[in-house]
């Protein structure tokens, strides 16, 4: 890409940016004009000044000092008014416009594909949705319009400085040159610490949530101080990097100061053989350091501001990629699925995670309304893959899903899904009570549904023991509660629910004997006059299935009831289930 095309792609990155405050364009236009009006009002007070010295003190008039001075007082505070509406506007509209963008983000990554999620480190997506969209706020409250408010306030001074003393002015501007040199260098160098900076942010967040999540499995490893050997190495980039800027920061302040020091020095020099020779007034030499500063502030800050544009739209960049990833559902359906039969049909199903590698081969199968469904197979087998597809986590490459006759592309996504519960392997339980990790939040579910489906599963006796009960907290990933009370609840949010589909995935594998009955009693309740499919581990779980589906390497291996597969001969099932009968009676 050319230089003239990365300049383009910035300016319509930026515009595209700024387009975020579309729905606030009042305070916007607020203000860009307050940042018009306070860069010449701001002027006004030195050019009092000078004229209060020249006409006024050393003409003795008393009268007419009062009268600048109280000029120049009400002129402060108008000035202090609107530069607090333009400080507080402006940061407000940063903060509305990130307020709206965090929900549009969290909203477009919810509908992503698990794909994204399966390639994606949580860590990345966090810091998209918070660090990421946080620097975009410096584009509003510190970048286009202070920047622009600084800029008018440097001509602004420079006009004022002309028209006063052309001579004055343009000795003060000699040193002019370096402190733009000095300016561009400094730019450079820390927008590339920045950008480091930045990746480090996103790479550190990536590393922590995996290591945090997976604490025990680090603890049980013993692998702590390998894995604080890696954080040490992403920290160590990351503090040389912040180093870097502040590097930058130490020489360029400095350097800045001491140009404006020699500006200053030339300033008095001539400003002084000025006033002898009366090309410069008295008043106009009073002024000329108050005008100095006006000028040398902003440009001292203008380098800095347009970095922290120049981050605030790499981290655009960032967010908007994400929101330009397509990769999701097409949500084309117009039937809506409300009280399904649950007639469920694979017709010559293929599928691929990658479009190449088939997990899935040529499955034809039909489940009945009301009839049960069991799934068995070694890992890898396609088991889970079953369930991803039937509720359009993923789409099929050929072949076609239907449910009651109606292919699931043609059913509106949000309502299918409605209608199908599944209930996992490892259940996932969020930061909340144990009331709203049944009814995730949905106002429609009341206290007392919650409870009649707890009391029909099993799970109201040991709920009710906890501290609390319903209200009982639960914190993240339900650490403080066993496998077994984590998966009677996912039962309860399940039937709470009231699917027409039931999906259980290995439901019973990760619990105990003694649980497991519990278990079943509460998978007996939930597939009661429900088409349930049940992913299986242990097969004494599933005797009861009316049909059970072999599968091995995405194929089908066999179909049909336990007692027709264990008759027979050298079956897969058949060797599966006597394989475990023997293990439980050694055991």
């Amino acid at each position: 890409m050319s230089d003239q095309e990365k300049k383009r792609f910035d300016y319509n990155l930026l515009k595209r940016t700024i387009s975020l405050a579309k729905p606030y364009r009042h305070i916007f236009w607020t203000a860009i004009i307050l940042a018009i009006i306070l860069a010449p009002l701001a002027t006004l007070r030195p050019y009092f000044i000078q004229v209060m010295v020249d006409d006024y003190i050393f003409k003795y008039d008393v009268p007419g000092m009062m009268k600048i001075v109280m000029i120049l007082f009400g002129l402060l505070f108008i000035e202090v008014i609107l530069r607090y509406i333009f400080i507080f506007s402006s940061n407000w509209l940063g903060q509305s416009v990130i307020r709206d963008l965090r929900v549009k983000v969290f909203n477009h990554i919810s509908a992503l594909k698990l794909r994204y999620f399966d390639t994606t480190p949580i860590g990345t997506s966090t810091t998209r949705t918070i660090n990421d969209i946080e620097t975009i706020n410096s584009i509003f409250s510190q970048g286009v319009i202070t920047i622009l408010a600084d800029i008018l306030t440097i001509f602004s001074v420079l006009f004022i400085m002309m028209y006063t003393s052309w001579k004055l002015t343009l000795v003060c501007l000699t040193t002019l040159p370096l402190l733009i040199m000095a300016s561009y260098v400094f730019k450079e160098k820390v927008k590339a610490a920045y950008e480091i900076v930045r990746t480090q942010v996103s790479t550190m967040n990536a590393f922590l949530q995996e290591r945090i999540s997976g604490m025990r499995i680090v603890q049980i490893f013993n692998a702590e101080e390998q894995e604080m050997e890696k954080f040490k190495d992403i920290n160590k980039t990351y503090t040389q990097a912040n180093l870097d800027s502040i590097f930058y920061y130490a020489v360029f302040f400095p350097v800045v100061e001491l140009i404006s020091a020699a500006s200053l020095a030339l300033m008095v020099w001539w400003g002084a053989r000025g006033v002898i020779s009366e090309d410069v007034t008295i008043g106009a030499l009073v002024a000329f350091p108050i005008y100095l500063s006006m000028m040398y502030r902003p440009v001292r800050i203008l380098a800095d501001k347009f970095n922290t544009l120049q981050m605030g739209m790499v981290a655009a960049n960032r967010v908007f990629e994400t929101l330009d990833n397509d990769d999701m559902i097409v949500d084309t359906g117009t039937i809506k699925a409300e009280n399904l039969d649950g007639i469920v049909e694979f017709k010559d199903v293929n599928f691929a995670y990658n479009n190449v590698d088939y997990v899935l081969k040529d499955i034809s199968l039909k489940l009945d309304k009301g009839k049960t469904l069991a799934i068995v197979g070694s890992t890898g087998s396609g088991k889970s893959t079953i369930i991803n597809i039937l509720n359009r986590f993923y789409e099929i490459n050929s072949g076609a899903i239907e449910i009651d006759g109606v292919d699931i592309r043609n059913y509106q996504l949000d309502s299918l899904r409605n209608r199908i519960a599944v209930v996992l392997q490892d259940v996932f339980l969020f930061s909340g009570s144990v009331h709203e990790n049944i009814t995730l939040m949905n106002e429609s579910i009341s206290r007392q549904d919650v409870i009649e489906s707890a009391k029909l599963i099993g799970a109201h006796e040991f709920i009710e023991k906890l501290p609390g009960g319903y209200d009982y907290e639960v914190r993240e990933r339900g650490a403080t509660l066993s496998m077994g009370q984590r998966q009677l609840i996912s039962f309860v949010r399940a039937l709470v629910f009231d699917p027409d589909i039931l999906i259980l995935d290995e439901a019973t594998s990760s619990v105990d004997s003694e649980t497991e009955s519990v278990i079943q009693y509460a998978i007996e309740k939930l597939i009661a006059k429900r088409t349930s499919i049940i992913i299986a581990h242990r097969l004494s779980t599933i005797r009861h299935a009316e049909n059970i589906l072999v599968l091995d390497k995405g194929n089908i291996k066999e179909l049909g009831s336990h007692d027709e597969l264990v008759e027979i001969d050298g079956g897969h099932y058949k060797e599966l289930y006597e394989m475990q009968i023997k293990q439980s009676k050694a055991s």
